[in-house]
């Protein structure tokens, strides 16, 4: 079966982040990587130059690729590029001490394939810098892409026709008739995600088992364990519910 960008399947749950990114080209480039695999939302964040979109070397990159580019949005926060999404992934070559857990961009795609995941995200950091370790500590996952360990850079542009090309074969296999077995509830937003932390965190100092004073690493590594259980929209609310009772309790 031939997929294109106007399924509703992944290639409309998915969008491509650009975080930062300082040369128009790349974007251009980054446009006409995810037009050739079927993918059109491009989102891009704080990009270098005000005319991001319309530079010319934006245009001569995409050949071809027009449409994305002039359908890509330009937007002040990653919070806002992800405003909505069930799962957001970083791409990342540098490895973090404290960054969610680590899969190939092979194994990603396959854990997004399916419908019920929802709103998805890939972030990709400036060409630069890359990433905030903040931002990828927000994220579910961290995606490493395996390479020559004594040469591993990729150029922005292929990093995302990568991603894009595993995400396009995913999709593939679930519409030729795997199915998903067992339930699944609704993975739950990433606005609503952070809520539960920002409530459970407020919990934990109540009791006293988080000093705000001296906090540690303690949210970092409960975030790090939940982002392996793919939290859905019911035990997010399980987890406020139990915050809820234990602010309630200490009122008392």
């Amino acid at each position: 079966m031939n997929l294109t960008e106007t399924d509703t399947s992944l290639f409309q749950r998915l969008r491509f982040v650009l975080v930062e990114t300082s040369h128009p080209g790349n974007i251009g480039a980054a446009a006409r990587a995810i037009k050739t695999m079927g993918f059109g939302r491009l989102i891009l964040v704080n990009p270098r130059f005000d005319d991001a979109l319309s530079h010319p070397e934006a245009i001569a990159f995409a050949s071809g690729a027009l449409d994305v580019l002039e359908s890509a949005q330009i937007v002040g926060s990653v919070e806002q590029a992800v405003s909505g999404c069930n799962f957001v992934a970083a791409v990342s070559a540098r490895l973090r001490e404290f960054s969610p857990p680590i899969l190939d961009p092979r194994a990603f795609a396959s854990r997004i394939a399916a419908p019920e995941e929802g709103e998805v995200a890939l972030l990709f950091g400036s060409e630069r810098y890359g990433l905030p370790n903040q931002i990828v500590m927000n994220c579910q996952v961290l995606i490493n892409i395996p390479a020559n360990p004594v040469y591993s850079s990729l150029n922005l542009a292929q990093a995302v026709q990568l991603l894009a090309y595993e995400s396009r074969m995913a999709a593939d296999v679930k519409q030729g008739g795997n199915s998903h077995i067992g339930f699944h509830g609704q993975l739950a937003s990433t606005e609503q995600v952070e809520g539960m932390y920002a409530h459970l965190e407020q919990a934990l100092v109540a009791i006293d088992f988080l000093d705000p004073d001296n906090p540690k690493k303690l949210m970092p590594r409960i975030k790090r364990l939940l982002s392996r259980t793919e939290l859905e929209t019911e035990e997010v609310n399980i987890l406020r519910g139990i915050s809820k009772k234990i602010l309630d309790r200490l009122k008392k």
